[in-house]
């Protein structure tokens, strides 16, 4: 298992990584971006998922299933906003339309 101390450390470097690799993302790339990440995002559901049903203490049980639930969270969320900004091109035509 890793150590406290090293587990913090990977989570800075890894917090510090995300932030500027996003940071430098272009405007025009964030919707196609954006859906990707869905992707990644139910991949980490699905990692929480196993982690649940792997835990044995209660404590295990209660950071698994908020895990989960941030998880659901923030596939949901990346789909809504997904769609919200793929709606901001489309055509007043096509508004109508529908």
């Amino acid at each position: 298992m890793i150590e406290g101390i090293i587990a913090l450390y990977i989570f800075m470097l890894a917090a510090f990584t995300g932030y500027e690799v996003i940071s430098r993302v272009p405007v025009l790339l964030h919707t196609p971006l954006m859906s990707g990440t869905n992707f990644v995002h139910g991949i980490v559901l699905v990692g929480a998922m196993v982690t649940l049903a792997h835990a044995e203490t209660l404590l295990e049980q209660a950071i698994g299933f908020f895990g989960v639930l941030l998880g659901a969270g923030n596939a949901v969320g990346g789909y809504v906003v997904t769609k919200r900004m793929l709606e901001m091109f489309k055509s007043s035509k096509e508004t109508k339309r529908g």
